[in-house]
């Protein structure tokens, strides 16, 4: 089996914490990170373009030495020289590295000192006293590593966004009613650019009174502890054990501080080369001139940028891959937004294992603005969801019907209908026939080895029924991992037999995820920005797709639920084998980036 792009990328990240433990060169630990970090975003299969003869030195942050272990890694299955690093360090020690606040000299000093190599090593160790007695460790540290552990251990240290982006807006309100002096008050870092799981929490505000600011945040009854609080940074811990830095700066140099810990650090790393060529210098501050010393300062990060001669790029591109060729190219893609979507197909009621009633569903649906809306119940062998039997549906569908004259939203027919282990869907082809859209997911024996999991999926593609394959990989964040099918050879699929791939929108699964949305888009394959809803207040939940979609590089063109009504039925009304040729036919005569500046708010 072939090395996926996150196995690649883990190797590297790896190996540059092997080198660090041994305190080889920062050059060579540098270049090793930043190749994990790009391998991680890359869309198209390292391996797949190893085999098929493609030059990987062209590839952002991959150089020869680079290229030439992955050929390694690709062609014999191991790399000589991480092999050798692994073995000059204490067995286990790469373990340690997912434990929030021990770094690869730390784990070397723990794995050399107290002879541990596992995780609840650390924790017993934390916990009886040894830990502490570290060089350089203290009692202080070795608790503040105990609650990590105990706090985050699903998640390697890292908290999914749909728990981080909560806490950190129930932060910033208590804030803003605390300061009436501030003016402005925005996240930064990873949360800023919608990526999945987040680290720590960044703040960037501005205010005339920023050690006010910084005690009132110290102050919230929700801050556990506190870390720093100085002028410029207070670091909190809030329950449940997350990290919130709150920076503070100058108005007159804001754009300059937001840019910089927005990041990324490959963005920031690729913007910093940009400028130095061009006789600058940057940092959170401004724009220094690397002559004259002359430092410029700027408002807002559109100036920021436009100084370097680029346009602004959206938080969520800034990953330090293609984002500034493009640019540089004016050709940055005009991303959806979530006044663009007009619908939502993916959607359950107390029929089967949602809260609500079905009324309450298509209101809060209306309420949003959106033309049409999908039910879509279980199938009838989720027992554990209550699903709908084929006399249960034929039911609801007349409900449905009814229903549609209360509301000017169209109510579509649908359900979300199992794909059996053998790949037959969980509702006779007659019943199936019936429906408006069919959201056909896996739900079981997600264990399934590799070439049947495709397969499995696959032929759920070919049934004519079929609109959209649901939440495609499986998983729920820091709780189950995807199931393992060869991505590739389904999105060819689903381009080939003119099946929708979802973007689901719960903060639990954000599955499509956006590096495999990216793909999807680049071969064509419509995507649905779905909220899986199962309450009533669930259907807000689409600005988390709508992040995903934006780091994928989306427009509103790419995604299917942004047509209009009228549209989007000549979609579904379509023969399948035609529908991939109707919805090209729809995008290029609309302009739907410019028809979708007045869409539904």
């Amino acid at each position: 089996m072939q090395p996926t792009n996150d196995e690649i990328a883990q190797l590297f990240q790896n190996l540059g914490a092997l080198l660090e433990m041994k305190g080889d060169s920062a050059f060579k630990i540098r270049a090793y990170r930043r190749a994990a970090d790009t391998i991680h975003q890359l869309t198209v299969p390292l391996a797949q373009a190893v085999h098929d003869g493609q030059k990987l030195t062209g590839i952002p942050g991959i150089g020869k030495a680079i290229s030439d272990k992955i050929h390694e890694l690709v062609t014999t299955g191991k790399v000589r020289t991480y092999e050798r690093a692994k073995s000059e360090v204490p067995e286990g020690a790469l373990n340690l590295l997912a434990i929030p606040g021990i770094g690869p000299k730390t784990a070397m000093l723990i794995g050399t000192e107290l002879g541990i190599s596992t995780v609840e090593g650390v924790e017993q160790a934390a916990a009886d006293g040894r830990l502490a007695t570290l060089p350089r460790m203290g009692k202080r540290a070795a608790e503040s590593i105990l609650r990590h552990i105990q706090a985050t251990r699903s998640m390697g240290g890292r908290t999914p966004i749909g728990e981080a982006l909560p806490a950190a807006e129930s932060v910033m309100a208590a804030l803003r009613d605390s300061d009436p002096d501030i003016t402005l008050l925005t996240p930064a870092g990873s949360l800023r650019r919608w990526e999945e799981t987040i680290g720590d929490v960044d703040l960037v505000a501005v205010t005339r009174q920023p050690e006010e600011l910084g005690r009132c945040l110290a102050d919230l009854p929700e801050v556990r502890e506190v870390l720093v609080n100085g002028s410029r940074k207070t670091s909190v811990i809030v329950e449940p054990g997350l990290q919130i830095d709150l920076r503070t700066g100058e108005t007159n140099s804001i754009g300059a501080m937001l840019q910089y810990f927005t990041g990324s650090q490959q963005h920031n790393i690729r913007l910093r080369d940009f400028a130095n060529r061009m006789g600058l210098s940057l940092n959170e501050y401004g724009i220094t001139g690397i002559e004259s010393g002359e430092v410029e300062y700027f408002a807002d990060e559109t100036a920021f940028y436009a100084r370097l001669g680029l346009p602004w790029i959206p938080p969520e591109l800034r990953a330090g891959m293609w984002e500034l060729d493009a640019a540089q190219q004016n050709c940055l893609p005009q991303l959806v937004e979530s006044r663009h979507l007009r619908g939502d197909l993916h959607v359950h009621s107390e029929w089967s294992d949602g809260s609500d009633p079905i009324e309450t569903m298509v209101a809060t649906a209306a309420s949003l603005g959106y033309e049409y809306v999908a039910l879509t119940d279980h199938s009838q062998g989720l027992g554990v969801a209550n699903g709908l039997t084929p006399e249960r549906l034929a039911a609801q569908r007349e409900v449905l019907l009814q229903l549609q004259d209360r509301f000017d939203i169209r109510i579509l027919a649908g359900s979300e209908v199992d794909i059996r282990a053998d790949g037959r869907m969980d509702f006779p082809d007659e019943v199936l026939a019936e429906l408006d859209v069919v959201v056909a997911s896996v739900h079981n024996a997600m264990s399934q080895d590799r070439d049947t999991m495709t397969r499995r999926i696959i032929s759920a593609m070919e049934h004519p029924s079929v609109t959209i394959i649901g939440h495609l990989s499986t998983r729920l964040l820091g709780q189950r991992p995807p199931s393992d099918f060869d991505l590739e050879a389904v999105l060819q699929a689903a381009r080939d037999t003119g099946t929708a791939l979802e973007i689901n929108a719960s903060p639990a699964r954000l599955d499509l995820r956006d590096t495999h949305a990216h793909r999807a888009r680049e071969l064509g394959v419509p995507l649905v920005i779905n909220t899986d809803s199962h309450h009533h207040s669930e259907l807000s939940a689409g600005r988390f797709g709508i992040a995903v979609a934006r780091r994928a590089w989306c427009e509103p063109r790419h995604i299917l639920n942004a047509l209009p009504l009228d549209d989007f039925l000549r979609f579904i009304r379509a023969p399948k084998p035609d529908r991939l040729k109707v919805f090209d036919e729809i995008v290029a005569t609309r302009n739907l980036s410019h028809e979708f500046a007045t869409g539904p708010g």
